[in-house]
């Protein structure tokens, strides 16, 4: 796997070497459903540099949208020492697209995990509003087995249809979290929003939580954007995806942009890194 400049080596390894010595690393990464119709962009010519991503960056905890559960079973089982927590939002078992979160089982344990329909009845399977399908969170309350130290993590990902659904979303998701972090812990929220940063539901989760790139002590690095539509040539501007935390510091905020040997895109999303002081 190479950069579009065809040297992932160079960048990448200073980039990992600058985010080494950071206490917690994290990602959002909408991996694009396996449409087995894909003759173009097919699942299977991309997981295995979607992994090989993965591994590379070393991040904790990896939040990743549009999962079907095939592909979550082979990301979990290619990656060491990882598990995950998550449901299919068709079922609330194993059908229909995830929302999943995995994490560095060695390092950290789950005290509690659940998944919420953003809808009008979030604990039940439903479609929100206008929303053209089941959308989901999946949330997890994580300890460091070294420390004892805890954080909330939240994952989730908008309807890409609806207007309403995407607003009422937003406020959905600030309610449950008030409500369900009664203990003032840290708290990230991660995913893919199908919102600009100019839009009205954003600027509302501005003002509850820190957009890790703006908060980030060291310069933001890479595109603008994170949806590029698995064109190699198209200009990567709009910014879909987040990481927001709120009681924690952020030291590096990333889009990166590694693709394959052939210069094509692991997804039609790049992944978001970011970094967190924990001390």
């Amino acid at each position: 796997m190479k950069t579009k400049k065809g040297l992932l080596t160079v960048f990448s390894m200073c980039l990992l070497y600058a985010v080494a010595a950071q206490d917690l690393r994290l990602i959002t990464y909408n991996i694009k459903y396996d449409n087995t119709q894909d003759t173009v962009n097919n699942w299977n010519d991309r997981k295995e540099a979607l992994v090989q991503l993965l591994k590379h960056y070393g991040a904790s905890f990896i939040g990743t949208q549009e999962v079907l559960h095939r592909q979550l079973t082979y990301i979990d089982s290619s990656l060491t020492n990882f598990a995950y927590i998550g449901v299919g939002r068709d079922d609330g078992r194993q059908k229909g697209e995830y929302s999943p979160i995995l994490y560095d089982s060695t390092s950290y344990k789950v005290l509690k995990s659940n998944t919420f329909w953003l809808s009008e009845t979030p604990d039940k399977i439903s479609v929100g509003w206008d929303a053209a399908l089941e959308r989901i969170c999946t949330y997890g309350l994580f300890e460091e087995k070294e420390t004892g130290k805890r954080l909330y993590i939240f994952n989730t990902h908008f309807d890409h249809v609806g207007k309403v659904a995407r607003a009422k979303s937003a406020e959905l998701l600030v309610k449950k979290i008030e409500d369900t972090n009664q203990e003032k812990l840290p708290v990230v929220v991660m995913g893919d929003l199908n919102l600009t940063p100019d839009t009205a539901p954003i600027q509302y989760l501005q003002s509850k939580f820190l957009d890790g790139q703006e908060v980030a002590q060291k310069p933001f690095y890479g595109p603008t954007g994170t949806s590029n539509g698995f064109d190699p040539d198209r200009i990567v501007d709009k910014r879909i995806d987040y990481i927001f935390v709120k009681d924690l510091k952020v030291e590096r905020y990333i889009h990166i942009d590694d693709r394959m040997e052939n210069n094509k895109h692991i997804s039609d999303h790049l992944p978001v890194l970011i970094s967190i002081e924990t001390q």
